[in-house]
């Protein structure tokens, strides 16, 4: 992101496609604030100091007093020394002249210098890190604590003219189910646009699945001048300035973050695998209802295995199974899962319960399980059935639209229980531990909860047409 752009929030500049399209103007205060920080000035000691740790330089005092170090760096804004501590030797500390005054912080090295969160190279690059900070919280404290209030996030106008000229080259085939109504994109090119305005452009079009994302933020350093695209300023310091969302790329304050809405559109670019992936992240990085595995191995196997016998119960050879999972991380929905290459129906069958199994979060989600547990609890089958139905409804949606169309599945391989031998009693044995664990890992309570869990996944099957 350029500091220099020329265009306005109003949109007025939006070029005539995406690929041209300029960020707004950026708010640069913070920016020119950083620019004006005090310089670290490394005091040296005019001595040879005895018993120096050997991650310290020159800068490294021995043990002195605060009122000696505040006389060694007397005047001199943004000078620094290292010393050894009177009252408890082995403990270091830096001394840093800002605002004429000494501060003092307890110095710590784990193989990195720091005395908060952030780790440093060189102590030279934690107090320019420092000062940075400082010169701003104390400059702009204020502005700071308003730079959520009126954010560019929020207003996304500048992006209407963007979304217009890119609807104009996207497919619109309606896919219709009771939790998402949704449009499929074709693959165009939106690559020098920000997230912020990917964002806009996708979420308000209409073209991908409206299921819930929340964020998935990671503390980040940026190289070079970045601007948080929820409030539009400057991210100020020398490393991990900010966040970014490791699925959709959003760059962010850190306390800017806790206000960006649960709207995160996944870039597939940044989705490295399709197994152990979050299941909304994957759905929305592939603009689909469900897990394309889940589609995937269900239409094999429906196509060639449901009088297969023991389906879902006999194992395939783990090694083929894990060679589907590869071409599914490798391939995506490219991956060819067809009789030539896997004759053994067990294996899909294998490959699609192993991706159930290493969800993250399963698809009856950890929020959601005690509630499942306590609703097959209920003596009274009407009553059962309907705070099932209920727990159901608070499943996210992408969760919700999987288990829906797994049952449907099922329910279809318990009509041939004359050939497979699997009713939706033997496929809850099956499924139960698979579609659900409990957020604690509790061996005991995995045993105490896994009659319930297969009654919860036989009364989803049995009754797959009532209950979604």
């Amino acid at each position: 992101m350029a500091a220099s752009s020329n265009s306005s929030l109003s949109g007025s500049s939006v070029s005539s496609d995406a690929e041209e399209y300029q960020p707004p103007i950026w708010k640069s205060y913070l920016y020119q604030l950083q620019q004006e920080a005090p310089r670290p000035k490394r005091i040296i000691c005019p001595r040879e100091v005895e018993n120096r740790p050997k991650y310290y330089g020159r800068e490294f005092h021995g043990i002195i007093s605060r009122e000696q170090a505040d006389e060694i760096l007397a005047g001199v804004e943004g000078a620094y020394i290292l010393r050894e501590s009177q009252r408890q030797p082995g403990c270091y500390t830096l001394a840093l002249r800002f605002g004429n005054q000494t501060l003092n912080y307890r110095l710590f090295y784990d193989g990195k210098h720091f005395v908060g969160e952030k780790r440093f190279e060189s102590i030279h690059d934690l107090v320019t890190d420092g000062l940075i900070t400082l010169y701003i919280e104390t400059k702009a404290s204020e502005y700071i604590s308003k730079m959520t209030t009126n954010p560019i996030y929020e207003h996304i106008g500048y992006a209407t003219l963007l979304r217009e000229k890119v609807s104009r080259r996207l497919s619109r085939t309606k896919n219709e189910s009771r939790k998402a109504s949704v449009t499929s994109e074709e693959n165009t090119p939106v690559e020098k646009i920000t997230s912020l305005v990917r964002r806009a452009a996708l979420t308000q079009n209409d073209n991908h699945f409206n299921y819930e994302k929340a964020h998935n933020f990671k503390v980040h350093t940026f190289r070079g001048p970045h601007w948080c695209e929820y409030c539009a300023n400057f991210m100020w310091g020398l490393i991990a300035q900010g966040v970014r969302c490791s699925d959709c790329g959003l760059n962010v304050h850190k306390q800017c973050s806790k206000y960006v809405p649960n709207d995160c559109q996944p870039d597939l670019k940044r989705i490295k695998r399709v197994y152990c992936c979050d299941l909304t992240t994957l759905v929305k990085a592939h603009n689909t209802q469900r897990p394309m595995v889940v589609d995937s191995c269900i239409r094999e196997i429906e196509a060639r295995g449901l009088k297969s016998e023991g389906l879902y119960r006999v194992s395939g050879f783990t090694e083929h199974i894990e060679d589907v999972k590869m071409a599914f991380d490798r391939d995506g929905d490219k991956a060819d899962i067809s009789a030539s290459i896997y004759p053994d129906i067990n294996i899909i069958a294998g490959a699609l319960k192993l991706y159930f199994r290493d969800l993250p979060i399963p698809v009856i989600t950890y929020d959601t399980y005690s509630k499942f547990i306590e609703a097959a609890k209920i003596a009274n089958p009407d009553e059962r059935l309907e705070a099932i139905h209920e727990v159901l409804m608070l499943l996210p949606a992408a969760h919700y639209e999987t288990l829906r169309y797994l049952m449907i599945h099922l329910k279809k391989v318990t009509l041939h229980e004359k050939e497979n031998f699997m009713n939706a009693e033997n496929l809850g044995i099956v499924f139960g531990p698979t579609l659900m664990r409990p957020p604690e890992d509790s061996t005991l309570t995995t045993l105490n909860d896994m009659r319930y869990q297969k009654l919860i996944v036989q009364i989803l099957i049995e009754n797959e047409d009532v209950l979604f």
